[in-house]
């Protein structure tokens, strides 16, 4: 794992993603990767076809997942790796956030299909079996339909939090996903907490009770995060004892990131592995990891 990059933030087709768990660890490969997590939203669905596909595409997978919180008017998502998929908390809580954003996607659709020709059919086959539906999808169906260029044209207008279709759904606080995570043996990290300018949202004595809670670490290296934010983002990592993450978030064709584009230092991610022990990083070599 110290010879090749590490991207530990990729979705499949289980969340948001365009390609499956095994296409995923395919691409990962062609592009040279050593190291992924596959952390799809509020599922774990992807894992046995992502480890099954990396045994013979010398990729190491690390077990994920992107756990959506909130926080006040905010959604904050919260990174979890090698934690137990079966905990009772985590499985009852995702659950409830996965039927809470499908709830929240027939809002949506429903408000939108007023102002444009978009039926609730067309978002479902945007989907697979067992995705986390969510507005990607209704994004992609919007596209289909020939109202948008592109699923970032949609978040930049119609899906827009001020768009007038925007509506909330049901996720934890970011300190009880945090806690949740830590008591199913995983390790925590707050996803892209600097996109935007949406870090303000979280202040440093917000960051510290995370910390204190157990949070790992902050990922600094994203493409949503501004100059400014990473450079706040790494003050938070040295005086809180935090590590700092790097990866790109990639969805396939959903979004432009591109696998790679920002990788996680090798010790940082030993130092995960040898935290996490709610599950096991699979290691290219067939080695589960100590």
């Amino acid at each position: 794992m110290r010879n090749t990059p590490i991207d530990l933030h990729t979705h499949s087709v289980v969340s948001d993603g365009t390609e499956t768990p095994t296409q995923l660890v395919r691409s990962a490969a062609n592009a040279g990767l050593g190291t992924i997590a596959l952390t799809d939203h509020d599922s774990t669905a992807g894992w046995q076809e992502a480890i099954t596909a990396a045994a013979t595409a010398g990729v190491s997978v690390i077990p994920g997942m992107e756990l959506s919180t909130n926080y006040g008017p905010a959604s904050v998502h919260v990174l979890a790796y090698l934690f137990d998929p079966l905990d009772r908390t985590i499985v009852t809580e995702t659950a409830r956030i996965r039927d809470g954003r499908l709830r929240r996607a027939e809002r949506i659709v429903e408000k939108i299909s007023l102002d444009y020709d978009l039926s609730w059919d067309d978002v479902l086959a945007e989907s697979s079996d067992g995705t986390t539906l969510g507005r990607p999808h209704i994004a992609d169906a919007l596209v289909r339909k020939g109202h948008v260029a592109n699923r970032s044209a949609a978040f930049e207008s119609i899906l827009h939090w001020q768009g007038g279709y925007y509506e909330k759904y049901y996720a934890p606080s970011p300190l009880e996903g945090v806690k949740m995570i830590i008591a199913a043996g995983g390790v925590p990290v707050l996803a892209h907490p600097a996109a935007h300018g949406k870090y303000r949202q979280l202040t440093g004595s917000v960051i510290k009770s995370l910390a204190d809670a157990g949070l790992f670490g902050l990922e600094v290296n994203h493409r949503d995060n501004s100059p400014e934010g990473r450079e706040f983002l790494l003050g938070l990592c040295a005086k809180y004892g935090l590590e700092a993450t790097g990866a790109s978030d990639y969805h396939g064709m959903g979004k432009p990131n591109r696998l790679g584009e920002n990788t996680t230092e090798p010790e940082v991610l030993e130092k995960m592995i040898a935290r996490g022990t709610g599950s096991q990083a699979f290691i290219a070599n067939g080695t589960p990891a100590e």
